[in-house]
C-alpha cells in the first residue's frame, strides 16, 4: 500500500469538515492498494446555469482528491503538499446523481507528486480526466 498506515474515510471525511469540499457534499469513499476514491452530488451547489456539473466543481473534486492523496503518502510531521499545476479535460456532461473520482499516482517523489483523477458517472461513464502536479515541503523546523 503506497498509503499511511491507519488511514480510514471516517479521518479523511473529518479533515473536510468546514472547508471547500464539505461545501460541495464531497465525501470520501474508499481507500485502495494505490488509489483513492470520493463522490460528489450533482446539485444546486455544484451545477452551472444551463443545469450541468460546472467543470470547476470538477476541478474541486479533483483537487480535493489529488491533494489529499499526497498527503497521506508523507510524514506530515515533517512535510507538507501544496498544488502546482492542475489541468482538466471535460468529457461528457452529468445533469444528476453523484459522479466518483478515482485519484492514482503516476509520479510519487520525494518533492514532487503527480496524480491522476478520473471522474465517473452513476452509470459508470468517464466524464473528466484531471491531473494534478503537487509540491510536497519541508516543514520548518523551530
Amino acid at each position: 500500500m503506497i498509503f499511511n498506515e491507519n488511514l480510514h474515510v471516517d479521518l479523511l471525511n473529518k479533515l473536510g469538515e468546514g472547508n471547500m469540499g464539505e461545501h460541495l457534499g464531497i465525501r470520501f469513499t474508499e481507500i485502495g492498494e494505490d488509489y483513492l476514491a470520493a463522490t460528489m452530488p450533482v446539485d444546486h451547489r455544484t451545477k452551472q446555469p444551463l443545469g450541468l456539473l460546472h467543470g470547476g466543481a470538477n476541478l474541486v473534486l479533483a483537487e480535493t482528491l489529488g491533494s489529499v492523496a499526497a498527503t497521506c503518502c508523507i510524514d506530515t510531521d515533517k512535510q507538507y503538499c501544496v498544488g502546482l499545476e492542475i489541468n482538466a479535460n471535460h468529457i461528457k456532461s452529468v445533469r444528476s446523481g453523484l459522479v466518483e473520482g478515482i485519484a492514482k499516482p503516476l509520479h510519487i517523489g520525494g518533492k514532487t507528486q503527480i496524480w491522476e483523477i478520473k471522474i465517473f458517472s452513476e452509470t459508470k461513464e468517464l466524464t473528466c480526466v484531471s491531473r494534478i502536479t503537487i509540491a510536497v515541503l519541508d516543514k520548518k523546523q523551530r
